[in-house]
């Protein structure tokens, strides 16, 4: 194996751990919703004021009454993995990793568009949950065109 090959695999782990990182983030943000929902208590929002219209809205549970923050946790917990995994060298689980971001990152834009047009409002929490899986996004584009010395034009 050349030193630029394990150079690559080095540059790369970093990426990986850091996309875990910022995964723990995420599965405390979307766990703390998530515990808060379910024993109904109210959140307290720090920066905007509309965190109660937003976490009461029909768009706060999806089927069964499951809690979207719960659906978060459990994404944010398999990028944790997945990152982990790969940092650890399973090639398979950074395939995987891609496209569950990717995913994410649609689904924070749609949670985003509902905050702003149709509750018209914003809980800190979502607010911050959208930055976390927009760093994610960031993170492993990054990985994927900055370890490997790919360039994205």
């Amino acid at each position: 194996m050349s030193t630029e090959a394990i150079q690559d695999g080095a540059r790369g782990r970093g990426w990986d751990w850091a996309v875990a990182l910022v995964a723990l983030v995420g599965l405390a943000d979307a766990t703390y919703l998530t515990v808060e929902h379910l024993t109904g208590q109210s959140v307290r929002c720090m920066v905007v004021s509309g965190c109660d219209e937003v976490l009461q809205s029909s768009y706060a549970t999806v089927a069964a009454g499951v809690p979207v923050a719960a659906v978060g946790a459990l994404a944010y917990f398999a990028v944790f993995s997945l990152a982990t995994l790969a940092a650890y060298g399973y090639g398979g689980a950074r395939k995987l990793l891609t496209p569950l971001v990717a995913v994410m990152f649609l689904a924070t834009l749609w949670f985003l568009y509902l905050q702003a047009f149709v509750i018209r409002a914003f809980c800190t929490y979502c607010l911050i949950s959208a930055a976390v899986t927009t760093t994610l996004t960031l993170l492993v584009l990054a990985r994927r065109f900055l370890s490997t010395g790919r360039r994205l034009a």
